[in-house]
């Protein structure tokens, strides 16, 4: 029986749980219509893949690589394979999302181990690292070999490019690359509003993840080898890993749209500002505590755990730590300020009662 598409939830309904509820921004849906209609060819040899390139290389210099894939754990994967031998390991803050949120794939799929760092902000030191960098030469543990940090983290906090070079050169010296999760650089290059070369290719960064999903793409990212010497084989790993798209001009158009011009940053900075609006009105409010600096699009608050089930009725968010009453409100390319101050005074209406 034939049925004809129809729309099947309300448009004007938004939340604060992630900017991957975010729909598609509509210069992107334009690029891929664009992209659509005759044949070309599959698998990365097409006019679109080719042209992405030559912008990827005037973001982040010459000898950048984009190579890319379908989301971001597919990246972060294919990143730390390229990145590391079978017996070695990936340092990251405890928090990172490749050891949170990507259920086991690093060390599943990729064969890798992670060695984890409690942090108190999300971000990784010289002196965290060196909590896990040792043990070289005993068979008897995995191998540091990367250092990954996430830019920016998943507690909303941003590097500034001097911690990066700092992480980098001090990695480097270890014998060890630096990976960069990406899955929201474009955020922390509007915080920084510096060039996104002055804090990856400038600082030491080896190779990226460059994230385009969660800034306005249907779906797809990028990884950005940045420092050609330090993977192997990515072209290989990337089909091995199930990230190889054979119509990859649906996903190049779409960050050939961000990066052209400058549509990741007004899509970033648009989220940071309304998570800034947001941190403004609810730290105002009597029993609610900002946890860390709104640097980005995340905002991280605590407050009585009976309230936020209430407001959860009114708008979408997710508990960050349940047990805390820590709860995360993310913010993204089409967040309205009507959007904030709704949930503002939605917020206030629940501390009331």
């Amino acid at each position: 029986m034939r049925t004809d598409a129809r729309r099947h939830h309300d448009p004007q309904i938004r939340g604060f749980a992630s900017d991957n509820y975010a729909g598609v921004h509509p210069e992107v849906l334009a690029a891929i219509a664009l992209a659509n209609g005759g044949h070309q060819i599959a698998y990365g040899e097409d006019d679109y893949t080719a042209n992405l390139q030559q912008i990827v290389k005037g973001h982040f210099g010459p000898t950048a690589e984009a190579f890319p894939v379908f989301n971001g754990t597919g990246a972060n994967v294919v990143s730390l394979q390229a990145m590391t031998d079978r017996w070695g390991a990936v340092i990251c803050a405890e928090s990172a999302h490749i050891n949170v949120d990507e259920g086991g794939a690093p060390e599943r799929v990729g064969g890798l181990k992670l060695l984890t760092v409690p942090t108190p902000d999300g971000k990784l030191t010289p002196e965290l690292i060196d909590r896990q960098a040792y043990g070289w030469d005993d068979e008897h543990r995995a191998m540091p070999q990367v250092v990954s940090i996430t830019q920016n983290t998943e507690l909303g906090t941003v590097y500034t490019p001097d911690e990066i070079r700092a992480i980098c050169e001090h990695s480097h010296e270890r014998g060890m690359k630096v990976h960069l999760d990406g899955a929201r650089i474009a955020n922390a290059a509007a915080s920084l509003d510096v060039p996104v070369r002055t804090f990856t290719s400038e600082a030491g960064v080896d190779v990226l993840s460059f994230g385009g999903t969660k800034n306005g793409a249907l779906f797809g990212e990028a990884v950005v080898v940045l420092n050609p010497d330090a993977v192997r084989a990515m072209k290989h790993l990337r089909k091995l890993s199930m990230q190889l798209a054979s119509k990859m001009r649906f996903v190049s158009v779409q960050l050939e749209a961000l990066l052209a011009g400058d549509l990741w940053l007004r899509n970033a900075r648009h989220a940071n500002a309304m998570a800034q609006r947001l941190a403004e009105g609810v730290r105002a409010v009597d029993g609610v505590e900002i946890l860390y600096p709104v640097q980005a699009n995340a905002v991280f608050a605590r407050l009585p755990h009976d309230v936020s089930e209430r407001l959860q009725k009114r708008f979408r968010f997710y508990f960050w730590d349940e047990t805390a009453g820590d709860v995360r409100w993310m913010c993204s390319f089409d967040t309205t300020e009507d959007d904030v101050d709704a949930f503002v005074l939605a917020l206030k209406e629940e501390i009331a009662k």
